[in-house]
């Protein structure tokens, strides 16, 4: 029996692969647990389709991200901390702190887990942080520190 895999099954075959096997093993564990589907030409042409979607999606996202990605290199976001002598700052500034700023100041929503940040800023100064926006695309956010 030929059976479209819904999921990756070891050491048969990884999600969306057409693979031959035993009748009594699409019945009685394939086909039970949604692991697979028949290869009918109806399941076969239901797979293009969801493929072409994922690719339609995949696309779109990308697009967003990497628009998003000229947005954010086209500015910097201002924020104010208390500071000693010196310039050292009395704290430091996280990623969260940057995003809420960064929706303040110029309305845009990223989340601070995407902000790449060795360590937190704790000077003034300018500082350039990265942003991982997609798997491909990754921006330069720069994020001035003045005293409060």
């Amino acid at each position: 029996m030929e059976i479209v895999l819904l999921e990756d099954v070891k050491a048969l075959g990884k999600k969306g692969e057409l693979v031959k096997v035993n009748d009594g093993y699409a019945r009685n564990f394939i086909l039970p647990k949604k692991l697979g589907v028949e290869a009918t030409a109806k399941n076969l042409n239901d797979l293009k389709l969801k493929k072409a979607n994922e690719a339609k999606v995949a696309a779109e996202q990308l697009a967003e991200a990497r628009a998003l990605a000229a947005e954010l290199e086209k500015d910097s976001v201002t924020l104010s901390i208390k500071a000693g002598e010196g310039g050292r700052a009395f704290g430091s500034v996280s990623t969260k702190e940057i995003a809420k700023a960064l929706s303040d100041q110029r309305k845009l929503e990223v989340d601070k887990k995407k902000m790449v940040l060795a360590e937190p800023i704790k000077s003034l100064g300018t500082f350039e942080v990265p942003v991982r926006l997609h798997r491909e695309v990754t921006a330069t956010l720069r994020v001035k520190v003045v005293e409060a």
